[in-house]
């Protein structure tokens, strides 16, 4: 590292932002973090008390929250501390309106604000493969690109503020719909007297292959739910990504939600989006 080396803050320390933050520490990037409720996490820095402290210790910040409230009351928090050094990266998968609307409410600070949901597991960040993408200033993107590197895969622009966060969505659409084609492919086997195993094999040289099936059927197969992305969240990106679609274009979305709602009533929404298998529709 050099003494020029930009300053890192972490905000939010869930599955991924506590993974990236270790990372960035990792990396040699002086670090700040915080998290909504204060506990010690075992090899990062005690967390600020609030986001501003956070501002004021660091240049680049990563905001790793769940939603688009809690992303809006997070930046709200940091705008009396933010200046013209900061670039504020929106890492939650959120409404496009939403990412706009908070780059306009930054710009006055001087700061800039980028749109940078991401791709990519606990198990991704923990080991610096995350995939980035990234709406907004192409050069504030490369003033945070060292702090992003520490935990990125790739780093891929995708237009102006809110086109990242639609490119997002459609990607969550995509998920979705292999995790619950593959829960289907599995009943109609079971229905069929087959067991569902056989997939494991058929699927090798079959061109519906994926690499969601590849990580969502060992679940399914052995009734494993540990959360690497919680039902809950793909609820949550599905009601998002229907409502920013056209109406005649959102059909396959729509009936997929109400899966998703489903599993959520049934108490499954804290259980990883493979978890739609066990719905009964």
């Amino acid at each position: 590292m050099t003494p020029a080396a930009p300053r890192a803050g972490v905000l939010g320390l869930g599955l991924i932002g506590s993974r990236v933050a270790a990372r960035v520490q990792a990396a040699g990037f002086p670090l700040a973090v915080w998290n909504r409720s204060a506990r010690k996490f075992d090899g990062l820095p005690a967390p600020a008390p609030d986001p501003a402290a956070v501002a004021r210790a660091a240049d680049i910040l990563q905001i790793f929250v769940a939603d688009d409230e809690a992303l809006r009351s997070t930046v709200h928090a940091l705008l009396p501390a933010l200046a013209p050094h900061h670039v504020i990266l929106g890492h939650a998968t959120v409404a496009p309106e939403t990412v706009c609307g908070l780059a306009a409410e930054v710009a006055p600070t001087g700061a800039a604000f980028l749109d940078a949901p991401f791709t990519g597991s606990r198990d991704a960040a923990a080991q610096g493969q995350i995939t980035y993408y990234i709406g907004g200033d192409s050069s504030a993107l490369e003033r945070a690109r060292p702090v992003l590197a520490a935990s990125a895969k790739a780093i891929l622009p995708m237009g102006e503020i809110g086109q990242a966060s639609a490119v997002k969505l459609a990607t969550n659409i995509m998920a979705a719909a292999a995790a619950v084609s593959l829960a289907e492919a599995i009943h109609l086997l079971r229905a069929n007297d087959v067991d569902p195993q056989v997939l494991v094999t058929a699927l090798e040289n079959n061109a519906a292959r994926s690499g969601v099936v590849d990580l969502k059927l060992p679940c399914m197969l052995g009734d494993e739910y540990a959360p690497r992305f919680s039902a809950r969240n793909m609820r949550k990106d599905l009601r998002l990504a229907a409502a920013a679609a056209h109406p005649q274009h959102r059909a396959l979305t729509e009936a997929m939600r109400l899966l998703y709602e489903q599993a959520c009533t049934a108490g499954l929404g804290e259980e990883d989006f493979a978890t739609v298998v066990k719905v009964e529709s």
